[in-house]
């Protein structure tokens, strides 16, 4: 299309403009098609048996009622949201922020949530849609000559955003989404990338720009920002210095080391594991009263009576007031962290992190001086000191991934702003910003960077760090919000890790389901007979070998399955089969019904494994028993006692108990006969009837998924992850990078813990151990702190 050259700019822009809006019709046009899928994916979702409460039928019942009376709901409020954000952010670039760290409590935990949601959205969706998005980024930049705003209606994070808010906004669950995730995210893709690819293809047929104007414009920006002042690129990240100002008590956040407070002796070479991880985690609490100390010391030296503002920040008073330099500098991005990171890193595929390690250690460094010359306190000039040295040893903990440490980094400008903000930071040994820091620092210790490159792990890593920085205004509630996050991720991801282990935890599901289902069966049918005349014998069946079968059968094919139902009613025939018969017509139905019955004994007691001549006799002393039963001069069992019963057994599940405490015997052998699978890759670690410490068993219960842990398993010694946990918590499951396997039962692993044959890699927590490193250059230099 042939221009006038005076208004090419005006037309560019108008073109821009014209992209937007027919990338948003085409996604409020395709949203129906979209609703319609995820209406379909609950119906099958309903038609697969599954033991999970959150996929039972009365659950998807309820979903399938509830988006059907909203999603015309949720598709209104959504066209609405994606059309206003043509007006919100068509290009324009937001400013930056300029509000006090006394307005960051605005904004309501559901609305951070919601936006947490949809940041991982449409972090998953960008890595779908990558090539499509990309092509319509570098025409638009073009034609406007500057980036897509962060509000840009084509940027997925904008439209995710507002397909959440729609759907919250009209009232459907979260419950429902996390059903529907897969299925959305699979949606969204083609529509984004069928939007996306409309788009450029209007691009083409207006002649928006050809192939070496977009790459002599790139060329043009990438030159224009690699002579940028280093100096304004610095004064604007000088805020990042104070990252983990939070002296941490290392063990309480580390998750592998939190332990109850009676694990806390001290304790010597050769004491035991949990003995030696109680005497860490006073000496991390050591540590912070020390930094406290200096900090301390620095605001009483002060003649105008510093320690005021110190001890706020220590926790001991109001929230700490910034000085307005030093806030200015907080807020002015970006970080020169992200500055050495993006302008060193090659663009190859055979990048390796380690490469800019040193220098974003140097940026590191340089921001803390930055920081301490705009700062207008001794307090601020202590505090920005320590937390440069923190960084500095995190930078240089090797056992973490290079790439992790670099992610790490940047996490220090949010955190500073949170340790200003909130007097507990110092104090608080649960602070959700330390705690989410030596989560993910807990989490990669056992892998090198070429085993972690590409996982879902480092992914999350990213993403959490990613959702964190683009919500500075929300002080430690997206921490919060992040680790939450990032615990469900490791409860639903690391198991994925091998074949093997993916294996295990669903046998391993179904084997605590099983037997924590045959005891719950076992205590109903008691209490059901409790007043019932029934023989003696045909009670011990019935709570020992037939309360397996049920319960066998409930995680086979389900409790409303037909084979559960028969088996149950198979239960109630033999009740009332062996007591008394008085009439010519009840001996009768008896023996029409005893061919069936014992059919289906049989058939439950194979279920359960109960086969050969152990089944046999079983069958033969319950025949017996009914033969006797009908010379038998007892009172016979009164019909309304038969119907009630009747009536129990059909709604078994609804009496069950929620928690089942009981162990219950495991062994490689058990798995392989009961489930039918080769448990060659997989050592099984069963309960030995040893005494644990009931504050061990405790610790136990409440160890963090994801820890890395030094087994000592027959004299070999092998570094594993802790990948999934039962319902109950009653089987723990460590997973190799071998692929190689173990499985414990809770007092086994107690016994592991308490005898120091399982120890956790990281018992100090990484943001603990940073601070003693601090402290020992401190003490070294104290003058370091005010210069």
């Amino acid at each position: 299309m042939a221009v006038a050259p005076s208004h090419h700019r005006t037309w560019q822009k108008k073109l821009a403009r014209e992209a937007r809006l027919r990338f948003v019709g085409g996604l409020c046009v395709g949203l129906p098609g979209v609703a319609t899928r995820l209406r379909a994916e609950l119906l099958q979702i309903m038609a697969r048996p599954s033991t999970d409460p959150a996929r039972s039928h009365v659950a998807l019942s309820a979903a399938v009622a509830e988006f059907d009376s909203r999603q015309q709901a949720w598709l209104d409020a959504t066209n609405k949201l994606l059309r206003q954000s043509l007006l919100a952010g068509e290009a324009i670039p937001e400013p930056v922020a300029t509000t006090t760290i006394t307005s960051f409590e605005l904004v309501s935990n559901e609305a951070i949530e919601g936006r947490i949601i949809a940041s991982r959205l449409a972090a998953q969706l960008l890595e779908l849609v990558a090539l499509e998005l990309d092509s319509v980024r570098r025409v638009t930049q073009f034609l406007e000559d500057q980036e897509l705003g962060p509000a840009d209606a084509i940027r997925p994070e904008t439209w995710c955003l507002k397909l959440i808010e729609g759907w919250e906004g009209a009232g459907l669950s979260r419950k429902t989404l996390d059903l529907l995730w897969a299925p959305l995210l699979e949606a969204l893709a083609q529509l984004g990338i069928s939007g996306y690819t409309a788009v450029r293809r209007f691009y083409d047929e207006q002649g928006a720009a050809t192939e070496d104007e977009l790459r002599s414009y790139r060329i043009k920006r990438t030159e224009s920002e690699r002579h940028a002042p280093a100096a304004a690129a610095m004064a604007a990240a000088a805020g990042a210095a104070h990252q983990m100002g939070g002296m941490p008590a290392a063990g309480a956040a580390s998750g592998a080391a939190s332990m109850p407070s009676g694990l806390m002796p001290a304790g010597g070479a050769g004491a035991p594991g949990w003995v030696a991880m109680g005497a860490t985690r006073q000496k991390s609490h050591g540590v912070l009263a020390q930094l406290r100390g200096f900090l301390h010391g620095v605001a009483g030296g002060r003649s105008n009576g510093g320690p005021t503002s110190v001890r706020a920040s220590l926790g001991e008073g109001g929230g700490y007031v910034i000085s307005p330099a030093l806030q200015h500098a907080l807020v002015s991005p970006p970080t020169a962290i992200q500055s050495a990171w993006f302008h060193t890193a090659p663009a190859d595929d055979d990048f390796d992190p380690g490469q800019i390690v040193a220098p974003v250690a140097l940026a590191v460094r340089q921001q803390s001086s930055a920081l301490k010359s705009v700062a207008s306190s001794d307090e601020e000039k202590a505090i920005i000191e320590i937390i440069a040295l923190m960084f500095q040893s995190i930078l240089n903990e090797d056992r973490i991934p290079a790439g992790i440490r670099i992610w790490f980094a940047r996490l220090q400008v949010p955190v500073l702003r949170v340790a200003l903000a909130e007097p507990a930071f110092f104090n608080d040994t649960e602070h959700p910003a330390r705690q989410l820091i030596d989560r993910m620092g807990a989490c990669v210790l056992g892998f090198e960077s070429a085993a972690l490159n590409g996982t879902t792990l480092e992914s999350e890593v990213k993403r959490v760090v990613q959702v964190i920085e683009q919500y500075p205004d929300t002080g430690s509630r997206v921490f919060q919000l992040v680790l939450k996050e990032f615990q469900k991720f490791l409860e639903k991801n690391l198991t994925g890790q091998t074949a093997t282990a993916r294996e295990l935890v669903s046998l391993a599901q179904q084997i605590e389901q099983k037997e924590t289902l045959a005891i719950q069966y076992t205590i109903q049918l008691r209490d059901m007979l409790l007043e019932m005349p029934v023989d003696s014998d045909v009670r011990e069946f019935l709570f020992k070998q037939w309360s397996d079968v049920l319960a066998m059968s409930a995680i086979r094919f389900g409790a409303e399955h037909e084979n559960t139902q028969k088996f149950k009613k198979a239960a109630l025939d033999l009740v009332w089969s062996a007591s008394a018969k008085p009439s010519k017509e009840e001996r009768a139905k008896v023996i029409r019904q005893l061919p069936l019955l014992q059919t289906v004994l049989r058939q439950g007691l194979t279920l359960s494994n109960t086969v050969g001549e152990r089944q046999d006799e079983m069958i033969k002393s319950l025949m017996d028993i009914v033969a006797e039963a009908f010379l038998a001069k007892t009172n016979e069992i009164p019909q309304e006692h038969i119907v009630a019963l009747a009536e129990r057994l059909a709604h078994l599940e609804d009496a069950l108990d929620e928690v089942v405490t009981e162990e219950y015997p495991l062994s490689a052998e058990s798995i392989e006969l009961m489930l039918g699978i080769d448990t060659s890759h997989i050592q099984v670690i069963a309960d030995d009837g040893a005494l644990v410490q009931p504050e061990v068993l405790e610790w136990a219960k409440n160890l963090s998924l994801g820890n890395w842990f030094l087994l000592d398993h027959n004299a070999s010694p092998l570094q594993v992850q802790y990948v999934w946990h039962s319902q109950h918590r009653q089987l723990h499951l460590f997973a190799a990078l071998s692929g190689s396997c173990f499985l414990f039962q809770m007092r086994r692993m107690g016994h592991y813990l308490q005898a120091g044959l399982l120890l956790p890699r990281d018992a100090e927590g990484i943001t603990a151990r940073a601070a003693r490193d601090a402290l020992a250059k401190i003490e070294a230099n104290p003058e370091r702190l005010l210069q």
